[in-house]
């Protein structure tokens, strides 16, 4: 089954034609990955001229079809390659930039933290130094995430809270975010930094994910492996709504003082493992078959955002409820394994 993108207009729900990105250069890194490709593809729905850079490309578990494909200049590199980076940007002369390639996964980069510290932090570094030789630059949107404000006593996160992330990658993401701040205070770079719950939907196919694993083991019929107490909470996302958010952000930040500066996106409504697991089997027609581990560690237990500064700032605020959002993906990985 073809998965079709919604439309911006679709997205916002509004029936309003934007016109910003019609013809807009833009670099996207990671464009392959799952938020990347969402994006990625609304950006060409969009008439936006996308590059697109990602260390595997024309990947099979991809929602970019062979139309897309087509229409994006695709380079296969990493972002810790300067030189590289120097040269997409002297060549290409993108006027936004969306910074998404990144080891990101909790597990990946606890396996693994010099990769994940290279890509992450290393490849934020050399991205931004990359930017700053850019003076055609409008606006630079680089990914990061509410693990980067660490483990808190108390919930929300708002934006002004610190970022102390204790792992591999909650402390990737807070030196990443350190990083950007740097190239805006000192040499003034339109970036800014987006900080997101865990975003769920269509298209994900790294299956060590809370939501496609256990769509997986409801359509397969396998018990589902909650590698915690089940008690740990977050906040789950729809895809569609952060790109909204990424579109929106990048629009507003040249004609704004919105450069410097982190925000949240969120559902603003924390729930546990266990009872997100139950809505899924719920959902899917399935009488609930998971297993309690208990093995899960160097993990943050409890995470939610506060919405209001992007709700007042960019008139943006989650729209896809959580039932609705489950039952979407659930149908696509439904139709994607032709059951």
């Amino acid at each position: 089954m073809e998965f079709t993108q919604p439309s911006l207009e679709n997205l916002a729900g509004k029936k309003v034609k934007n016109k910003y990105w019609q013809s807009k250069v833009v670099l996207v890194t990671g464009y392959e990955g799952f938020l990347g490709s969402h994006l990625t593809k609304q950006l060409l729905s969009l008439g936006s001229k996308v590059i697109g850079l990602d260390i595997k490309t024309l990947r099979k578990t991809t929602i970019l079809d062979k139309a897309d494909l087509a229409k994006i200049t695709i380079i296969k590199g990493s972002v810790t390659n300067y030189l590289l980076l120097r040269k997409i940007l002297a060549k290409y002369q993108p006027e936004v930039v969306f910074h998404l390639a990144a080891e990101a996964t909790v597990g990946s980069c606890l396996n693994k933290p010099l990769k994940a510290f290279s890509s992450n932090i290393e490849g934020t570094w050399k991205l931004l130094e990359a930017c700053r030789q850019n003076p055609n630059l409008k606006s630079v949107v680089l990914a990061s995430s509410d693990k980067a404000y660490g483990t808190k006593d108390k919930l929300p996160y708002y934006e002004s809270d610190s970022l102390q992330g204790s792992h591999p990658y909650d402390v990737s993401k807070s030196c990443a975010d350190l990083i950007a701040r740097t190239y805006f205070e000192t040499y003034n770079l339109p970036v800014s930094i987006v900080r997101c719950g865990n975003i769920y939907g269509p298209g994900d196919f790294n299956f060590s994910r809370l939501v496609p694993d256990a769509v997986l083991a409801t359509i397969i019929d396998r018990p589902f492996l909650i590698r915690s107490s089940g008690q740990f909470t977050r906040d789950y996302i729809y895809v569609d709504d952060i790109v909204r958010g990424y579109l929106t952000l990048a629009e507003k930040m040249p004609n704004s003082k919105l450069s410097g500066q982190a925000f949240n996106f969120g559902a603003g409504k924390p729930i546990s493992v266990i009872k997100l697991v139950e809505a899924i089997y719920s959902l899917s027609k399935k009488n609930p078959n998971y297993k309690i581990l208990s093995e899960a560690k160097d993990e943050i237990q409890n995470q939610y955002l506060s919405t209001k500064k992007v709700q007042k700032l960019l008139g943006w605020k989650a729209r896809v409820p959580l039932n609705t959002g489950l039952k979407k993906t659930i149908t696509w990985y439904q139709n994607r394994l032709g059951l």
